[in-house]
């Protein structure tokens, strides 16, 4: 898997490509984990790239809902499509997420507060 962090404005962007699975969920937990550790209050994460996502990949995903509750942020997810979306569909999660078709779509959802 591969994980490029930027800044849109005051959101932090991290874009996971590849398969986030059980090999691959430290990484982006570490990354996510550094997120909330530094107090951040608006992620989102793209998943344009991603092309597999299993067990693992969608506890990352709760472990950033979770914490952007505790800090009191907003989370938005993009770019879901093929087999990400059907899992994340068939999982009952996509409900939990804001979710956007693009990254500048998603970033207007969390910007301004």
């Amino acid at each position: 898997m591969e994980l490029v962090q930027k800044d849109i404005a005051d959101v932090v962007s991290l874009n996971f490509r590849g398969r986030l699975d059980a090999s691959t969920a430290a990484q982006a937990e570490e990354a996510v984990r550094g997120f909330l550790g530094s107090g951040g209050r608006k992620l989102l994460i793209n998943l344009t790239g991603l092309e597999y996502i299993s067990s693992a990949g969608l506890r990352v995903l709760l472990i950033a809902s979770k914490g952007i509750k505790a800090n009191a942020g907003k989370l938005a997810l993009c770019g879901l499509s093929g087999n990400v979306k059907e899992v994340m569909d068939i999982s009952g999660l996509t409900g939990l997420f804001i979710v956007a078709e693009g990254e500048r779509e998603a970033a207007a959802l969390l910007a301004g507060d």
